[in-house]
């Protein structure tokens, strides 16, 4: 019996080692979005976009094909991530670009400040925004996983025409952009991880 020379042998374990341990810090970041669901907790967002985008250039790493069973493992683990992740992201987002000034619905719309007859009125706008983002990353992983991306276009144009007429604020505009686009880029960077295991 004659034994495979030391680097053979780590060129066979090499893209097992590499596919689990892309698999772990996806599922280590899916973790830390759980944790953080109930009880928002900016530094667990934080680790899990930094485990996220680990994950993500580990798989980007010219090597060979993830096995069958890590693909089917990878793909279950990003879709929850990008799913569930996508939310405290944006909302994270959101905190820095308006420097913590904006107040989160209780619907998981925006809230926007009228001047009606002199006082001051505040108003929930896109109401029902945290089941629609749910969907919008789920599909979205979903088509790029797919492979069909051309879905991207189809899934923007619907949310934006179907909330058209809400966006007559500013604020409300700039969150909305500024929302759709974190989540658009977090399901994308979820489904680019299971596209690089196949």
């Amino acid at each position: 019996m004659t034994l495979l020379p030391l680097p053979s042998i780590l060129a066979q374990i090499a893209p097992f080692a590499i596919w689990g341990l892309t698999l772990t810090l996806t599922i280590a970041a899916v973790c830390c979005i759980v944790a953080t669901l109930r009880t928002p907790r900016r530094p667990l967002v934080y680790v899990a976009v930094g485990l996220l985008a680990l994950a993500f250039v580990l798989a980007a790493l010219p090597q060979h094909p993830a096995p069958v069973v890590y693909r089917v493992l990878i793909g279950i683990v990003v879709l929850t991530l990008s799913v569930l992740g996508g939310g405290p992201a944006a909302q994270l987002v959101l905190a820095l670009a308006t420097r913590s000034t904006s107040v989160p619905g209780a619907h998981g719309g925006i809230v926007v400040h009228d001047r009606v007859s002199g006082a001051e009125e505040t108003r929930e706008v896109l109401r029902g925004g945290m089941t629609i983002g749910f969907l919008e990353r789920f599909a979205t992983t979903g088509a790029i996983m797919a492979g069909f991306p051309e879905a991207l276009g189809v899934l923007i144009a619907i949310k934006g025409l179907g909330r058209f007429t809400e966006l007559e604020a500013p604020e409300a505009r700039e969150r909305f952009i500024i929302g759709t686009l974190v989540s658009i880029v977090w399901a994308c960077v979820c489904a680019g991880i299971f596209r690089f295991a196949g």
